[in-house]
């Protein structure tokens, strides 16, 4: 019972959150202002409070532009955890624009939509972010391709890195900085979340939603752990196999480090 009114709290206040940014959204939109980066963030960070997602940052968002995120993605929630602590421009695969509810949202963010069987259609989409970029847009990227179960990195696509490699002729100095996070899902009601309850906080592809979100909601207090790496300056000539191989090394490195409640320093 107290699940359920905890479930109804949530819809409500998020509706009510929702009501209240919207409209001066649309505009920002309809009229490109700049202000359409900023509002999400005060949705995400109300959204974040209200399923009870205390997080930590740990580095400093580099300030230099233009930037993309890489980041180890574990779930649903990875969204709302950097849309709260940054400004940024999400990378997603086309079929998040067809999820109710999810993909009204990521629209409403100007989430960029990425057909990955379509080559030609691929690369509009690569061009697009360049574009994005530089403009002074953070741009994140999950390299993975789909969620994990929170507990490693995943083979990451070098592929994925196209925009920045697309950007670099474009921009100023002609270099994209490309800085690693780590997404990492420590604890839940203040008590250490081991290996194998991770999946508490984690969504890889096999769990259905509706049970995960009652989770997540009976769970009511889950700590992330956020940490910003050291930014890899990306120029033309440079190997996008090895900018993928050194942005998963440092990934994974800081997430391990995370998991055990260590210092990746």
């Amino acid at each position: 019972m107290i699940t359920w009114l905890r479930i109804g709290f949530i819809v409500v206040a998020l509706c009510a959150v929702t009501l209240v940014l919207l409209p001066l959204q649309l505009v920002a939109l309809a009229f490109e202002w700049k202000i359409r980066r900023y509002i999400p963030r005060l949705w995400h960070r109300a959204a974040c409070r209200l399923f009870g997602i205390r997080i930590h940052v740990h580095g400093t968002l580099d300030r230099r532009r233009p930037l993309m995120l890489a980041a180890n993605h574990a779930s649903w929630k990875d969204i709302l955890v950097l849309g709260a602590v940054a400004d940024v421009a999400f990378i997603a695969k086309s079929e998040v624009a067809k999820w109710p509810v999810f993909g009204v949202l990521a629209k409403l963010q100007k989430t960029i939509f990425v057909e990955r069987e379509q080559k030609r259609k691929t690369g509009d989409k690569v061009n697009e972010i360049a574009e994005r970029m530089k403009a002074g847009e953070v741009v994140v990227l999950f390299p993975e391709g789909t969620t994990s179960d929170g507990n490693r990195l995943l083979e990451i696509k070098s592929s994925l890195f196209g925009a920045a490699a697309a950007a670099v002729p474009h921009v100023p100095g002609n270099v994209v900085h490309v800085q690693p996070v780590a997404i990492a899902y420590t604890r839940v009601h203040g008590m250490a979340m081991g290996r194998y309850h991770r999946p508490i906080a984690a969504w890889p592809g096999d769990i259905e939603l509706v049970p995960h979100l009652m989770g997540v909601v009976k769970a009511a207090a889950i700590d992330v752990e956020v940490s910003f790496g050291e930014t890899i300056e990306f120029r033309a000539g440079d190997n996008r196999k090895l900018l993928s191989a050194e942005v998963a090394a440092r990934i994974r490195r800081m997430l391990l480090a995370r998991l055990r409640g260590r210092d990746y320093r």
